[in-house]
């Protein structure tokens, strides 16, 4: 009984049913290819989420964007009720009135204020401590994100964009490899490869737990090789390129380690399909030693070159 739970759980919350051909369960990025539909719009939304795992540019641009929009309509709150509720302006067009409110609302909602404007009258002063207030709070709320933005530890491990099957000893070995090409250390290092496949003459996909000759280490200073060795008891013991193609199958890696500089336990995860997996080939060996020290090539972290397999 106890085995029967075991073998019902171990899918990896990805579920055992293969509804679309070719479909691929975690994409090279790490992501999960999953889009849910039927979902609420305000339910959906999760701006922390996106503003913290946006790319910079976006971000960047995204607050930007805010600023301005932030300021013309402010600069256009002061036009409506006149540029002459403000001292020391004297426009000689509309837009030089629209500019010059502009920068004083630029000023307003910085709290900065030179002292050459300033608002007159109750309606002036009432629109200019609105903005003054949104200035402190929105400040406040784009710090929190560019410090949660650079708080956030990131991986960033690479991986080889594809796997062989190569010799190992005197059997066949799946490998890939994967390395941290940031200064950072990453210690403690564990990886776990899973195996899934659709059963014949089935939709339905098994998960398999492949066992590695080392699933821990204690540094990563360089690259890792990860090896599954393909003994009797592996799952791949007699498979051909074309029977895991034809099985549809998927290697789900999940890697966990822990990151020095922000004294946090950090993942990745990628997956490689059956087409990315080179048979009959080898990785190439890419650490060289200069001034008693190591050099490694991250540049070949994806060559290979041909090795003929037992």
């Amino acid at each position: 009984m106890a085995k029967r739970k075991r073998n019902l759980f171990n899918d990896l919350g990805l579920g055992t049913k293969e509804d679309i051909g070719g479909y691929r369960a975690i994409n090279k990025d790490g992501s999960f290819n999953v889009k849910k539909v039927g979902v609420p719009f305000f339910e959906r939304l999760n701006f922390f989420h996106a503003l913290i795992t946006m790319p910079w540019t976006h971000f960047l641009g995204f607050i930007l964007m805010g600023y301005f929009i932030i300021n013309i309509l402010f600069a256009t709150a002061y036009t409506l009720i006149g540029v002459e509720n403000l001292t020391g302006i004297t426009p000689n067009t509309p837009t030089e009135g629209f500019i010059e409110a502009f920068f004083f609302s630029a000023q307003t909602i910085t709290t900065l204020g030179y002292g050459r404007v300033a608002p007159l009258g109750n309606l002036a002063n009432t629109i200019a401590a609105i903005e003054s207030m949104l200035g402190l709070l929105g400040f406040a709320l784009a710090t929190g994100l560019l410090y949660g933005r650079f708080s956030r530890p990131n991986t960033m491990i690479r991986y080889s964009e594809n796997a062989v099957i190569c010799p190992y000893q005197d059997i066949n070995g799946f490998m890939f490899r994967v390395v941290n090409p940031k200064q950072n250390q990453l210690l403690e290092l564990e990886v776990q490869l899973t195996l899934a496949m659709k059963r014949d003459n089935s939709d339905l996909r098994d998960f398999h737990a492949l066992e590695l000759e080392r699933n821990k280490v204690a540094y990563m200073p360089y690259m890792w090789t990860i090896v599954h060795p393909i003994a009797e008891n592996s799952p791949l013991y007699g498979l051909t390129a074309a029977q895991l193609e034809q099985k549809e199958a998927e290697f789900l890696v999940s890697m966990k380690a822990f990151e020095e500089s922000s004294s946090q336990t950090v993942y990745s995860r990628s997956s490689y399909k059956a087409p990315e997996i080179k048979w009959g080939e080898k990785f190439v060996y890419a650490v060289t030693q200069k001034n008693n020290g190591l050099i490694i090539d991250v540049s070949k972290l994806n060559s290979s070159e041909a090795a003929d397999l037992n």
